[in-house]
């Protein structure tokens, strides 16, 4: 099996073109069969050469199309073994252009979309899909904000009633965070908190922001018992008389956009145990909004599975229910394996004679 090296994925700045394909017409012509979407995930993942992950060994040998021999441990190592893809019985030019819709639209893409322009047999697998990528964009082990730092929560989901605040009930309470930069907005966070107490704040705030920075809330209770190691400047919105939106814009405009994301392309999606991976996708969708080309996004979320640790339907189901029980003696259909989107190219088969 032949290694890309003619380009560094870890580059600071990607170039369209040659580490990832600019548009839909180059994705196409990169990605048409299964073995090229194999190569690009080989080149992600040993940019300089394989290295065993088990003994560090970079010496190997191949005996089938993505499979390596390591010459230290001599173990068998798969390029998608210990990533979102391990052990996939979807054919990865599947895999690639439900990643390739599902970057490419700032709005995302739904599993039922998904089921339905794709060769996947079931919403589970098109759910199970989307789930193993959203478990990708987590943003649990990176940077934290630092500077000047807008907080506040908000309430998502439940059923509509006239009760406000911050323990209305049957919402999920969610903490938000986002800098305020010279040049404007910069990178956000948002976390499901089990409540405003000063002790859920201080965790959500010491998990996102660097200590040192500047934190801008509202006046609310919790938030100064949970200041030790940072500035605060609490803005007291009842006595300004200006809507909280105008006092803390930048905050109230990513709880406007989560929210719509939410109700527009997952149509009331979200439920209370899934709502923190639908956050850390529309926080890595806003934390690179500035990007002009959306291939960009594709190969970032592909280098993200292939550094992420293997995730199965088990992990991602919170809510589990059983399965329904076929009656004794009736046949059940066979599964069949999902399908690929390398296929041969057919020549004009619109001009050919009716099928019969």
């Amino acid at each position: 099996m032949t290694q890309i090296t003619a380009a560094h994925p870890r580059d600071a700045k990607p170039v369209a073109g040659w580490h990832y394909p600019g548009r839909s017409a180059d994705f196409r012509a990169w990605f048409s069969t299964d073995e090229a979407c194999l190569l690009y995930l080989d080149w992600l993942r040993w940019p300089d050469g394989f290295v065993c992950p088990r003994c560090d060994t970079r010496s190997a040998g191949t005996s089938e199309a993505g499979v390596y021999r390591c010459h230290g441990c001599r173990r068998r190592v798969s390029v998608t073994a210990g990533t979102i893809f391990d052990k996939t019985r979807i054919p990865l030019t599947t895999w690639f252009e439900a990643i390739w819709l599902f970057t490419s639209s700032k709005s995302g893409v739904s599993a039922t979309t998904l089921h339905r322009v794709l060769p996947i047999n079931s919403y589970q697998t098109a759910w199970t899909m989307l789930g193993k990528l959203r478990a990708a964009m987590s943003t649990a082990d990176r940077d934290q904000l630092s500077g000047r730092v807008e907080v506040d929560e908000t309430l998502i989901g439940g059923v509509k009633t006239g009760k406000r605040g911050r323990g209305a009930a049957g919402k999920t309470l969610v903490a938000g965070a986002i800098e305020i930069t010279e040049h404007g907005w910069g990178r956000a966070r948002m976390a499901v908190v089990p409540d405003a107490s000063a002790a859920s704040l201080r965790a959500f705030i010491t998990a996102n922001v660097a200590p040192g920075s500047t934190i801008v809330s509202d006046a609310w209770t919790g938030y100064p018992p949970a200041m030790n190691g940072y500035e605060h400047e609490p803005l007291n919105i009842s006595a300004s008389g200006k809507p909280a939106h105008e006092s803390l814009p930048a905050i109230h405009r990513i709880f406007s956009l989560a929210k719509r994301l939410l109700e527009g392309t997952y149509q009331g999606g979200g439920s209370h145990e899934h709502l923190q991976e639908y956050l850390d996708e529309y926080v890595f969708r806003f934390n690179r909004r500035h990007t002009r080309n959306r291939g960009l996004l594709f190969m970032r979320l592909l280098q993200r599975g292939v550094d992420s640790e293997p995730v199965t339907y088990r992990n991602l189901v919170r809510v589990s229910r059983p399965k329904t029980v076929t009656p004794a003696g009736l046949k059940t259909a066979t599964r069949s394996r999902p399908g690929t989107l390398d296929v041969e190219r057919m020549n004009v088969p619109w001009r050919r004679s009716r099928p019969s």
